[in-house]
């Protein structure tokens, strides 16, 4: 193959693989290899979910050497890299160590694979009841209330379980800016990953009262940060070039040349932003104008896999009560980005699933009849729906309710002790009460997608779309579950698995051509971004009316489990 054209290599570590894509200059992805990480819990503590960076770096190497091989494209024709990660918690030594972040005897050590704290971690739940009474500056922008799957709640959980000279030789990476650190030595830190996570404010910095209130001074480290990095101007948007570019050792790990640009990094959610919202779409065979930079501003981003990210672009900083943000340059020079998110949706899925007693005979039949599980659930529902004359299977469930927060509530009501509920249970345990609770299980994600995009518009955006990436874009039902009960268009992404890696790729040429603007970014988006398909609201108006009492339902759910809660606390005084 030709090395005139020029490629990007994009690298996306998400909960559980590190997968890396070769892109061309027009998005057209020529390979892609997946190779899965481990994850280590706790048999005594379900809270705690752990990995290893040197793990996920073997994962990386593997997955780029292979692309390159599978593409037969020389690595001189690949002209950057780029990085998404989860928003998980980093620890190394300032050799780049890793530091064990295990509770145990060996906790604060080198030497170990388990130093990240992954985001779906749940121990700093204390710590983040601590923070979110300081009534600091920095709860402004993460709507109100930081979420224990934060950085600081986890980094003051570290320093209460390490001694303090263990404590002060540990560096602190969001898990993206790890990587771009891991292949350049330079110790820059991205707006997006210290903004979005790790306190950092808007405008002003990193808040030394902020930091003395909640116990963490030493971080201050004279105004240096070293610990925390992105101190005196060492914090850039994404995609802007980091350091030489890869390092010899770097370079000889991932199989390209020393030198290859490698751009300011994306959490994984604001890489799928990155990667959908510049779509154009085809709608009854006809395919829309190409969208400008100010469409940004109408279209949330849905990153759907095991939790979903809910991503908006706006000019100016939005605040809205229980969602993140608004975080300034967090991935345009200029503008601000809000971010909401369900912490349970495919994993979710899963469970309900999973857990019924009804599952065995469902795999079976799946088996039998060569379909996945999920068509053979929406198989079951459309008999129960024409034995029972119903108009649409929200009809058929008309009378169960179903609360979907299992694993708390990330947005907007910012509450990680809120729990599920289902409403309306029978001694049923046959596969077609499984099928009606797969199906109110994608009812109430859509509802909860409803109550975030309402929450945004209430407090100053302008959402009229929403583009979808993840694994759950392949749900044809549930796509149009969130354009009916939302009541606005949903766009697909060419490829709903690719979307995210697709948006590192983008960093990574964003890097290597040096873009500085956000107008610049934004053509890069649209010209690698191949088109997506819409998908309309579309519910009879009965079941329309049935979808908007479900909402009124689910609201006041909401509100009784509060009231529930208060209750049983009160008592147990």
């Amino acid at each position: 193959m030709s090395t005139e054209t020029h490629y990007y290599i994009g690298v996306d570590i998400g909960t559980g693989s590190a997968r890396a894509c070769l892109v061309d200059i027009n998005g057209r992805i020529v390979a892609s290899d997946t190779q899965d990480t481990k994850t280590w819990r706790d048999e005594n503590d379900h809270r705690i979910f752990e990995q290893s960076t040197t793990d996920i770096w073997s994962k990386i190497c593997l997955a780029v050497k292979s692309v390159l091989s599978k593409s037969g494209v020389d690595k001189s024709a690949v002209k950057g890299l780029g990085f998404d990660a989860t928003c998980s918690l980093a620890v190394t030594d300032f050799d780049g160590n890793p530091v064990i972040v295990t509770k145990g005897k060996d906790i604060g050590n080198t030497g170990g694979e388990r130093n990240i704290i992954l985001w779906a971690d749940h121990r700093a739940e204390k710590e983040a009841e601590l923070i979110n009474t300081t009534g600091s500056i920095v709860l402004n922008y993460v709507g109100g209330t930081m979420s224990l799957e934060m950085e600081i709640p986890k980094i003051l959980w570290l320093k209460k379980h390490l001694n303090p000279a263990q404590f002060s030789r540990c560096q602190f990476f969001d898990l993206p800016d790890y990587f771009t650190y891991k292949c350049t030595g330079d110790n820059t830190r991205s707006f997006c990953s210290t903004t979005c996570k790790c306190s950092f404010v808007p405008d002003k910095g990193w808040q030394e009262d902020f930091f003395t209130q909640i116990g963490l001074a030493e971080l201050i480290d004279g105004g240096e940060w070293r610990q925390m990095g992105a101190a005196k101007g060492r914090v850039k948007a994404a995609g802007t070039p980091i350091g030489r570019g890869l390092t010899k050792d770097a370079a000889k790990d991932l199989g390209l040349l020393l030198g290859t640009a490698v751009g300011s990094g994306l959490i994984d959610g604001y890489a799928g932003w990155m990667g959908t919202v510049g779509a154009r779409y085809t709608e009854n065979g006809t395919l829309s104008e190409a969208p400008t930079l100010d469409d940004s501003r109408h279209r949330l981003a849905a990153v759907a896999g095991t939790s979903t990210c809910h991503l908006v672009q706006s000019k100016g900083g939005v605040f809205v009560n229980g969602v993140w943000g608004p975080y300034r340059d967090a991935a345009f020079p200029g503008w601000w980005m809000n971010e909401g998110g369900q912490s349970s949706t495919g994993q979710l899925i899963d469970f309900v699933i999973t857990t019924h007693t009804a599952y065995p005979e469902l795999q079976e039949r799946a088996k039998q009849e060569q379909k996945n599980i999920h068509q053979v659930l929406l198989d079951v529902l459309g008999k129960l729906r024409q034995e029972s004359h119903a108009e649409s299977f929200t009809e058929l469930t008309k009378d169960i309710h179903f609360y979907p927060d299992f694993h708390g509530n990330r947005s907007p009501i910012a509450d990680p002790r809120m729990r599920g509920a289902i409403i309306g249970l029978e001694l049923d345990a046959s596969i077609a009460d499984l099928s009606r609770k797969y199906y109110l299980t994608l009812e109430a994600i859509a509802l909860q997608t409803r109550h975030i995009i309402e929450s945004m518009n209430t407090a100053g955006h302008d959402i009229t779309s929403l583009y979808l990436s993840g694994g759950q874009a392949r749900n044809i039902v549930l796509m149009q579950l969130f354009a009916d009960t939302c009541g606005v268009p949903v766009v697909l992404p060419a490829s709903h698995s690719e979307a995210v890696v697709l948006g590192a790729a983008m960093l990574a040429r964003i890097a290597a051509e040096k873009v500085t603007t956000a107008e610049q970014m934004w053509k890069i988006m649209v010209e690698m971004t191949l088109p997506g398909t819409l998908v309309a609201p579309a519910a009879p108006p009965r079941a329309k009316k049935l979808l908007d009492a479900k909402y009124k339902i689910f609201q006041e759910i909401i509100e009784i489990q509060k009231r529930l809660r208060q209750q049983m606390e009160e008592a147990a005084k």
